[in-house]
């Protein structure tokens, strides 16, 4: 035994770096899975390494600031100097191609709108709620108008790490705006004080009976206990996957999860495509109007636009009946926080643009947008982009990925592998340790505030005290080589409705208005 120990001993590291090698190229011409490094063993692992960090590679070395997507660098940068309440100013002027497909144009006015010493802007330069009431056309027990014209889009507590749901939810408290659940069911982490929109799927997560069908007394209780729950949303579909049921791996069913969605730990979760508590859209009527009887709220719709069949049938019903839902969220279908198949979220459902569009015009024929408050989701999260949205006929703006990049997501792209290294979207306590809460919150907070300031001033320059009041004559588009620039209007074939509007202060005294407010 000893003349062994001793024989190992007097091995030098550069033998035993051979040895290895010698043992991994022995391993790589016996094994039979990976062609590369069976046919060239050792060489071919760098293959692989470098397929790995391949995306690093392309995000921080080789693209330019304007290529990568789904957000560039640019658009990230935004973002993560606006959270940080940092110069978020760029010199020298634009280097984005303003002459390429779809660039938008802001038309500013020759003398903008002057805010007066006694406006509400001018004590609080970040006071920007929603000029409609949602619910009180259906004339709802609970009307709500949301102090915030961005809030936090539809995450769920499971796929976003506790850490991650806790510090927007604060961060929309002291932002004055709403925190959307997601399907994964209220969480302790969305009781912070913000406003909730209480958002449910095919699978009934917080509001499911034991057979797993939807529970009408758990939502009676649900919204009786918890009084910061302004709104409720039933999702149809989401951007991402559209028409297709979801996957919570069991990896990130933890037992606090797995209590909160009423299901097992431990096993994958499959939301399926379609709806148990209804099949048509009369069943789905009916289901929305007795959920707001029952509960008081207003209740909503989320979906991402495709065929409009269906939608001309609810249109139908809510003409004919005066039921329906009190707020339509448009996804787009860019794709977004949940994982999906690269067939569903390249190809399935209209981009944001051209599926909103679509609705809108279809409300407006008959004579409904007026008592529907509209929330877009899809890439909004920036002025330019949220002025275009307004013309078009938005009233709020929902968004996610933005705001996980506010709480430090870096966008590795990695959500669904339980492995995000920011600890935003994942269960790993290790991983979620780098989330400093009271930083996050504070930072998700500066975001918004930062955006409805900018928002603001675009709105002001071009004439309007509020971005109600946009036109879609005041954006323009690049559409094509032979009319660079067209007006909204003329590209996608409507006018928006103007909205009903008195003035800020109006807003202010509404006795419906949510957040600290």
């Amino acid at each position: 035994m000893d003349s062994f120990l001793n024989f190992l001993s007097s091995i030098t590291w550069w033998m035993w770096i051979i040895v290895a090698l010698v043992i991994i190229a022995i391993r790589d011409i016996i094994q039979r899975k990976h062609t590369i490094s069976r046919n060239f063993p050792i060489v071919g692992h760098f293959r692989y390494i470098l397929e790995s960090i391949g995306p690093e590679l392309r995000q921080y070395l080789v693209a330019n600031n304007r290529e990568e997507l789904p957000f560039n660098r640019i658009e990230r940068g935004w973002v993560y100097a606006s959270s940080k309440n940092e110069n978020n100013y760029e010199g020298f002027g634009t280097d984005r191609d303003i002459y390429t497909h779809q660039h938008i144009f802001i038309n500013n006015a020759m003398i903008p709108y002057r805010v007066e010493d006694n406006h509400v802007n001018a004590k609080d330069k970040y006071f920007l709620p929603c000029a409609k009431v949602i619910g009180a056309h259906n004339k709802r027990r609970r009307p709500y108008r949301p102090a915030s014209i961005i809030n936090v889009s539809a995450m769920s507590y499971g796929s976003l790490s506790a850490r991650a749901i806790d510090s927007l939810n604060k961060g929309c408290k002291i932002a004055g705006a709403y925190h959307n659940t997601g399907e994964g069911g209220l969480s302790p982490y969305h009781s912070n004080g913000s406003d909730v929109v209480f958002h449910f799927g095919t699978g009934y997560f917080g509001v499911r009976s034991e057979d797993g069908n939807f529970s009408m007394e758990k939502m009676k209780k649900l919204v009786a206990d918890n009084p910061f729950i302004r709104a409720i949303e039933l999702k149809l579909s989401q951007g991402a996957k559209p028409g297709k049921g979801g996957v919570l791996p069991g990896s990130k069913i933890s037992k606090e999860i797995a209590e909160i969605r009423g299901v097992k730990v431990g096993v994958d979760v499959l939301s399926p495509p379609t709806h148990k508590a209804f099949k048509t859209i009369p069943e789905m009527v009916d289901f929305i109007e007795a959920i707001a009887e029952e509960t008081g709220l207003p209740v909503g719709i989320k979906a991402a636009i495709g065929k409009l069949d269906q939608w001309e049938e609810l249109t139908d019903i809510m003409k004919n009946t005066g039921k329906g839902p009190d707020f339509i969220s448009v996804d787009g279908g860019e794709g977004g926080t949940g994982a999906a198949p690269p067939s569903f979220a390249d190809h399935v459902s209209l981009p944001w643009v051209y599926g909103f569009g679509d609705l809108y015009k279809l409300f407006q024929k008959k004579g409904l947008e007026k008592q529907v408050v509209f929330i877009g989701s899809g890439k909004l999260g920036f002025p330019g982009k949220a002025a275009m949205a307004f013309s078009m006929g938005v009233d709020i703006i929902n968004v996610a990925r933005e705001a996980m990049m506010s709480i430090g997501c870096i966008q590795a792209q990695v959500c669904h592998t339980n492995r995000c290294p920011s600890g935003v979207a994942t269960q790993s306590k290790w991983l979620q340790r780098g989330i400093d809460v009271p930083l996050k919150s504070e930072r998700l907070a500066q975001y918004f505030k930062t955006f409805k300031k900018e928002f603001l001033e675009i709105t002001h320059a071009t004439g309007y005290e509020h971005p109600c009041q946009f036109k879609m004559s005041d954006v323009e588009v690049n559409v094509d080589d032979h009319n660079l620039s067209k007006e909204l209007s003329g590209t996608y074939g409507y006018e928006k409705t103007p909205v009903p509007f008195n003035g800020m202060q109006s807003l202010k005294d509404c006795q419906y208005l949510g957040g600290k407010h």
